[in-house]
């Protein structure tokens, strides 16, 4: 069962889904615990996974891997050759990058689905779009082929699309219609870079009585094998013969200007500054507990996808332009801290965090050394966390006033006492109190990239200094003071709301005095990925 076990996270959703469509579409309760029941079972799984993923190795683990599509490509006049095929593998496998952000998916997509008690309308299409989400998010952490991993992705942005578009606030549809435009941009530069990647470096070669045999494909380990090649000689042995030159030859430009496409297509996913409008629109209307999902792991997926083809396909390009990626670090920190401090409304103070937040990521990239990359990691795993937390939180909030802006709220501590201590934890969390887990991320982050870039590091720490200010101002504003009348006698968090708050303060609590949980299955894949990265860069500059 473990060689497939990697296909029983990803579709296990499914199952889930086909119950739900012979269930009625009035039947809430129902339709809400099977929705429930369906986030736990990839949860359960994923524990198993992480459980049993050897720490001590630092290549690709649970690998599944089969020919899935294979096309026949005519290649006439090309002598000596007898087959060219395009070959489309179903390959799945995780490392220490991808194993922890399949256990964070699974785990915040069960908390999303306990904090969806509060959909009003329309459950049953409400929890299967939830479920295709996950599905497709597990896919994209789990493939292991640019088509594949592209498939994946692009099935996230159609649930995602109908979940703000339907469940969402008064602007819905307008931050449905800019999410898919931007996030559809970004799709559109990676496939164009995908298929130069696919068409080149996604050769491979098999003699057989005495025929070659030419395929083409996107598993991304042979591509990174071939990457690694001399282009020209590798495009030579291809085509049999000598003057036939490849029209996607990969000159060190080419390369370049891929690095630089894939930085903008997963750029705008991360988001990094200015491609982030869309994403404050989609944290203010979408319903809490999809941009629970949202916050906690789409993000996510374009650090994930930067750091897998941006900087592991193109290592010298991304240390040649590893000044950019600090830079725009630090601009997305300041602009998000010093803007997050001037918001009235608490979403959009978490909105700004976030974009703060995921410039501590690129920071952590752009050192370019194994506590750099860790701590880039770490700080992924850790704002999934809080920023699922927080937003929690808010729906609770908004839930019982009806509001989230923080001049119509105050005192709640009073009547809520323990979402108010639950809401302290969170913010001491994001502000990177010692003893939770974004101090450790932070603190990583910034020690790799103070020994490479001293200036950029101390002017991203003035960002640290910042998020102090705009979370504690959050935090009392909305729990101390004067409470208001209308809020006086307001329930406290009922158990379906709590379950998830505790489980997330719990794994919390459990990165910041314990964070060998992470580093240990991460820290062999980070070094294999920094020995790689500065031999090829050694090779480059050599």
């Amino acid at each position: 069962m473990s060689d497939n076990l990697l296909s029983l996270i990803v579709f296990s959703p499914l199952i889930g889904i086909i119950v739900l469509l012979f269930l009625p579409k009035d039947r809430k309760v129902i339709l809400q615990k099977v929705g429930i029941a369906a986030t736990v079972l990839p949860l359960l799984l994923s524990v198993w996974l992480y459980a049993a993923y050897v720490t001590q190795n630092s290549g690709m683990q649970f690998k599944q891997q089969f020919d899935w599509i294979t096309i026949p490509l005519n290649k006439e006049g090309v002598e000596g050759l007898t087959n060219f095929y395009w070959t489309i593998p179903y390959h799945l496998s995780v490392d220490g990058l991808s194993m922890p952000l399949v256990f964070l998916s699974a785990l915040i997509f069960t908390m999303a689905a306990l904090a969806s008690i509060y959909i009003k309308k329309r459950w049953k299409a409400y929890f299967i779009w939830l479920l295709l989400l996950e599905v497709g998010v597990l896919g994209v952490f789990t493939s292991q082929d640019l088509v594949l991993f592209f498939l994946f992705f692009e099935i996230t942005l159609v649930p995602m699309f109908f979940l703000i578009g339907i469940w969402g606030n008064i602007d819905r549809e307008k931050a449905a219609n800019r999410f898919l435009i931007y996030n559809g941009l970004g799709s559109a530069i990676m496939l164009i870079v995908f298929a130069i990647l696919i068409s080149t470096a996604g050769i491979s070669q098999e003699i057989a009585d005495n025929s070659l045999t030419v395929s083409y494909s996107g598993d991304i380990q042979n591509i990174t094998r071939n990457l690694l090649q001399d282009s020209e000689s590798l495009v030579n042995q291809a085509s049999g013969d000598p003057q036939n030159q490849n029209p996607f030859y990969l000159s060190d430009a080419m390369k370049t200007t891929l690095f630089l496409l894939l930085l903008a297509a997963f750029g705008i996913k991360l988001p990094i500054f200015p491609f982030h409008t869309w994403m404050l629109k989609v944290h203010t209307e979408a319903p809490p507990s999809v941009v629970m999902i949202h916050s906690g792991i789409l993000l996510k997926m374009g650090a994930y996808g930067l750091i897998r083809f941006g900087v592991l396909l193109f290592p010298a390009e991304a240390l040649q332009w590893a000044w950019i990626l600090a830079l725009l670090g630090v601009i997305n920190i300041l602009y998000g801290a010093i803007l997050a401090f001037m918001q009235k409304e608490f979403r959009l103070v978490l909105a700004y965090s976030s974009i703060s937040h995921m410039g501590i990521v690129l920071l952590g990239l752009a050192a370019f050394n194994p506590i750099g990359m860790q701590g880039a990691v770490f700080q992924m795993i850790s704002h999934g966390l809080i920023s699922a937390l927080m937003f929690l939180l808010v729906g609770s909030i908004y839930e019982r006033t009806s509001t989230t802006e923080l001049d119509k709220l105050g005192g709640l501590a009073k009547s809520m006492p323990f979402l108010s201590a639950v809401l302290l934890i969170g913010g001491l969390a994001s502000l990177g109190l010692p003893g939770l887990s974004g101090f450790v991320s932070e603190l990583l982050a910034f020690l790799g990239l103070f020994g490479s870039a001293r200036t950029l590091a101390v002017i991203g720490a003035v960002g640290i200094i910042l998020t102090a200010a705009y979370v504690l101002r959050g935090i009392m504003k909305i729990t101390y003071g004067p409470i208001r009348d209308k809020h006086l006698g307001l329930p406290d968090a009922k158990w379906i709301e709590a379950v998830p708050m505790i489980t997330l303060v719990a794994f919390i609590l459990l990165l910041g005095v314990y964070p060998a949980v992470l580093s240990e299955p991460l820290q062999q894949t980070v070094n294999g990925f920094d020995r790689m990265i500065h031999s090829i860069a050694g090779k480059v500059g050599g």
